[in-house]
């Protein structure tokens, strides 16, 4: 006899269709989120070295900025340091003038004249002081106009003194420029 079976064999056949694409679904779905998750994890951890790098980056140019500013302060210091430097060399190799300008000053001065006041401002000298006569004073000038040491002797006062004071009849003010002779001159 022909065996017939009555039971809904396309439903259990539909039902097990089912099973099978409802577990393979959820194998899909498990899978897929297995893989978003695993791809969050490697993005958050590139970000977290990158954002650890940054940082890094970060303290190098803060250090390097400090660095930086040391390092202007420390040229700011070497320039001082050099024109402090160049001011003392000029003032040693200027030390030796002024013992010749006093030396050229009692040189020029002729009889009967005499100084008061003697002053130096950059490379200008005034003069103070009294004098017999102005033949006297024009004596000087003349005589500092030929100093090799002093230069552009200019008379700017002369006054007669009261007629008590017998030596020194007149009182006078000039200035001259101190100058650097040539060698040729100074030997």
């Amino acid at each position: 006899m022909a065996r017939i079976n009555l039971l809904p064999w396309r439903e259990q056949l539909r039902e097990k269709r089912r099973k099978r694409f409802l577990s393979s679904l959820a194998a899909v779905a498990i899978a897929a989120a297995g893989i978003v998750i695993l791809a969050d994890r490697y993005y958050a951890s590139e970000i977290d070295a990158q954002t650890a790098r940054n940082q890094y980056l970060q303290t190098q140019l803060t250090a390097l900025d400090n660095r930086i500013k040391q390092i202007s302060d420390l040229k700011a210091r070497r320039k001082q340091l050099v024109e402090r430097m160049k001011i003392i060399q000029d003032l040693q190799g200027n030390r030796p003038i002024s013992g010749r300008i006093f030396d050229q000053l009692a040189r020029t001065l002729p009889d009967g004249v005499y100084f008061t006041d003697v002053k130096m401002v950059d490379k200008v000298i005034s003069i103070s002081g009294n004098a017999e006569s102005n033949n006297r004073v024009s004596e000087l000038l003349r005589n500092l106009e030929g100093s090799p040491w002093l230069q552009q002797a200019v008379l700017t006062e002369v006054k007669t003194k009261p007629s008590g004071d017998v030596d020194q009849a007149n009182a006078f003010q000039l200035t001259v420029r101190q100058t650097v002779p040539a060698e040729s001159d100074s030997k």
